[in-house]
């Protein structure tokens, strides 16, 4: 599935990340034109089509999983990223669960080493090089 084929979240699920969105140390940020939510550079929760998703560590992530209703999140198919889990809906539709299980995330996602910001650099031109015109009959150059 290529990013063209991937359908907006919607606007229940919008709100839905917004209301469970922890605040400060998380920063809000745009992935793939969805809503996500990292911690020291780190993604910890976001959204995918019609699905949050939550980064978790070992225990908490096999004990989501049994949940019914969630997978791991696989953005293309075949293509797991395995330490992310899609919520299910009984938890989207428990505000205190969901709050618990951002608030883990959150905690793992602050666990892991930072990512320093990526900065933008600027946009350069490579110099354009004319070949100089070489005499008739003049050798190679040296």
């Amino acid at each position: 599935m290529e990013k063209a084929d991937w359908k907006k979240s919607p606007p229940e699920l919008v709100e839905v990340f917004e209301a469970s969105f922890p605040g400060p140390p998380a920063v809000a940020r745009q992935m793939f034109g969805y809503r996500a939510a990292f911690v020291n550079g780190n993604l910890f929760m976001s959204l995918f089509e019609d699905r949050m998703v939550l980064r978790l560590p070992d225990g908490p992530r096999a004990e989501l999983l049994a949940m019914e209703g969630a997978a791991t999140f696989e953005p293309m198919a075949g293509r797991p990223m395995k330490e992310y889990v899609l919520v299910p809906a009984s938890v989207l539709a428990t505000p205190e669960a969901l709050e618990a299980w951002v608030a883990t995330a959150l905690t793992y996602g602050g666990s892991l080493p930072a990512k320093a910001p990526k900065t933008k650099a600027p946009k350069t031109k490579a110099p354009k090089t004319k070949a100089k015109a070489r005499p008739q009959g003049a050798g190679p150059r040296r």
